[in-house]
Order: C-alpha cells, then structure tokens, then sequence
C-alpha cells in the first residue's frame, strides 16, 4: 500500500521541516516545492493526494498556483489547504472561492491542520 502523498509549497524553509516532521509523524509522504514555478512542476512530477500552499510565495502568489492547477486535467482535483501568514481579511474568501478546501492563519493548530487534510482526503476519523 502507497502512502498518502502531500506536497508543501512554501518558501520558509523552517515551515516546510516542521511540517514534514508532524506530516511523516502520522503516516503520510511529503514532497516540497519553494515558489510558484516549483510548486507546479513537482505536482506535475509527483502526482499527490493533497497540497498545503502558501499565498505569499516567489515566482507568483498561490492563487497563481490553484488557477494553473485547476487549468491542468490530472492535477485538478488535488484537494489544496492554504496555510499563510498573510491577513485572512479578504485572502480566506479569495482563497475559497479559487477551490481551496480549508484556510489557515499562520502558525497552524496542529490538531486542526490534521483534521482538515483527513477531512479533504476523505479519511474518516472515526476510522484511524
């Protein structure tokens, strides 16, 4: 059995090892990509079950990021949680209506980000 895939776009380094630390912790794989550009060419490349994406990122923002997604037919349905530290005022509606399945304020709560992923993975809690 492959486990569930998750790629983190973000271009704060320490992010990105936090979360793979909690990610790989609960049994999924991770995969990164730093700025825009990257974050398109490794969904392309690994294909994963889910994204976490920052707004503010090099190369084009991730609204940038959902609508080229949405734009190619085998990564379209990937479910997308945005996690940014950017003022939610305005960016948590914006980022709904691009497709996202959750939005979360920087610094994340663990438990809720993990519940969020199981919830856009269609995992059951009941069931872990």
């Amino acid at each position: 059995m492959t486990k569930t895939k998750i790629l983190i776009v973000d271009d704060d380094q320490d992010l990105r090892r936090g979360l793979n630390i909690r990610l790989r912790a609960n049994g999924y794989d991770t995969a990164f990509a730093q700025d825009a550009i990257a974050a398109i060419s490794e969904a392309r490349k690994v294909h994963p079950d889910l994204i976490i994406l920052d707004i503010g990122l090099p190369g084009g923002d991730g609204f940038v990021v959902m609508d080229r997604l949405k734009d190619i037919a085998s990564l379209a349905c990937i479910p997308v949680i945005v996690l940014s530290a950017r003022d939610p005022e305005g960016n948590k509606q914006r980022a709904m209506e691009a497709g996202a399945d959750a939005y979360f304020q920087k610094p994340a709560d663990n438990e809720q980000l993990l519940t969020a992923i199981r919830k856009a993975l269609g995992i059951d809690p009941a069931v872990e």
